[in-house]
């Protein structure tokens, strides 16, 4: 029988081969494959969204491996939407290297993988909603929606305990670096 962990595990195994996949569709369809992925990007936001809560409604509490490692999970998908974008012709290749090298040197120097994981996401989340957005605006409008309907539905944990706990991550590591 499996647990809840298990479950949660799952998914988040589903997200990184979604992440990996970002990757074989630039390369095989490349600018075409825009409308696949948004909606790979709203299922691996979506198994985001729900794994954490999945895990928490295990009855035995335990960690486990992919668990203590969402976040790599999550740096798979946006590394995967990165060479997506790439691949498909969306971003030139020198910027988007001279992102991730910039990126790398800042999590090196500082070593906090967890505020500066999440945050170095952010922007290649932000570019591939503008890419979808002004380019297929039939298809970006279901990211926004998708979007909006996550705020809605976690609305009393995301003004109160999301966004404020990132802020707080954030500050916490200016004030001890």
């Amino acid at each position: 029988m499996l647990t809840a962990k298990q479950v949660a595990d799952f998914v988040t195994i589903l997200r990184g081969i979604l992440g990996l996949s970002l990757v074989w569709l630039g390369i095989s369809e490349g600018e075409a494959g825009l409308q696949k992925a948004v909606l790979i990007m709203i299922a691996a936001w979506t198994g985001d969204a729900v794994d954490g809560k999945i895990a928490r409604r295990s009855k035995i509490y335990y960690h486990t491996w992919l668990g203590d490692h969402d976040l790599e999970v999550d740096m798979t998908v946006s590394c995967g939407l990165l060479v997506y974008l790439i691949t498909a012709n969306y971003i030139n290749i020198w910027i988007a290297s001279i992102y991730v090298i910039f990126w790398a040197l800042v999590i090196w120097r500082w070593r906090d993988f967890n505020v500066l994981g999440m945050l170095s996401q952010a922007p290649i989340y932000g570019y591939f909603i503008w890419v979808a957005v002004t380019r297929l605006p039939n298809v970006g409008i279901w990211v926004l929606v998708f979007l909006l309907l996550v705020i809605i539905v976690t609305w009393p944990q995301f003004p109160k305990q999301v966004v404020p706990g990132f802020f707080k991550g954030i500050r916490e590591f200016w004030i001890n670096r």
